[in-house]
């Protein structure tokens, strides 16, 4: 097995992300980074969610590498599903609405999939991690109040678990980053595993 340089401050990771989320995740946990937005084609993919979320990060994570070359790639896709229908980012208020009216009092899933590119461009992992999250039954005056703060817009399933959206949230049953949008321990056993990282904490 080939061994490359591990990710360190002179080797940075590149995330295939504009998410403020996902850098934010990765600079809590003290992962040299450095953040790069993938322009892939998302369209086309099919599926299940599990496979699609994990599709559209290798697909993220193989554009950005033919932009930036020889570094660790981590590309991911994260997907909210409710009753065999996946909700993406709502287009207008009236989709985060209609979103937010059918995840309330129920149970769905957010489905994470990522992706790591060695430094040859070869993929050293890919998996989907998946989390199930309970709403509260929501009124209709609390959705619209939620609607105006703007929240939901930029978010899969029109709502940010870790801003004022945590005030849905009944119960979740697996990884709250996850939720964010980068399951962590996933991420960090995947990149130790790899050889991307000797051990974590980072010494």
């Amino acid at each position: 097995m080939t061994r490359f340089p591990i990710i360190s401050a002179q080797n940075l990771l590149i995330l295939a992300s504009a998410s403020p989320r996902r850098k934010r995740l990765l600079a809590q946990v003290g992962i040299p980074f450095q953040s790069v937005t993938s322009k892939a084609n998302e369209e086309g993919v099919s599926g299940d969610p599990a496979q699609i979320s994990r599709v559209l990060a290798e697909k993220k994570a193989f554009h950005v590498c033919s932009e930036t070359g020889h570094s660790w790639i981590l590309g991911a896709d994260t997907i909210v599903t409710i009753d065999n229908r996946i909700l993406g980012k709502p287009e207008d208020s009236e989709k985060a609405r209609e979103m937010l009216l059918l995840l309330g009092g129920k149970e769905h899933r957010v489905i994470t999939g990522f992706c790591i590119l060695d430094p040859s461009a070869m993929v050293a992992h890919s998996e989907s991690v998946t989390t199930l999250v309970r709403f509260k039954p929501l009124s209709v005056k609390e959705i619209e109040a939620y609607v105006r703060t703007g929240e939901p817009f930029g978010k899969a399933g029109a709502y940010a678990i870790q801003g004022m959206g945590s005030f849905m949230v009944e119960a979740i049953t697996g990884s709250y980053t996850n939720v964010v949008g980068l399951p962590l321990c996933a991420v960090i056993k995947a990149l130790v595993s790899a050889r991307a990282l000797e051990c974590f904490p980072l010494a």
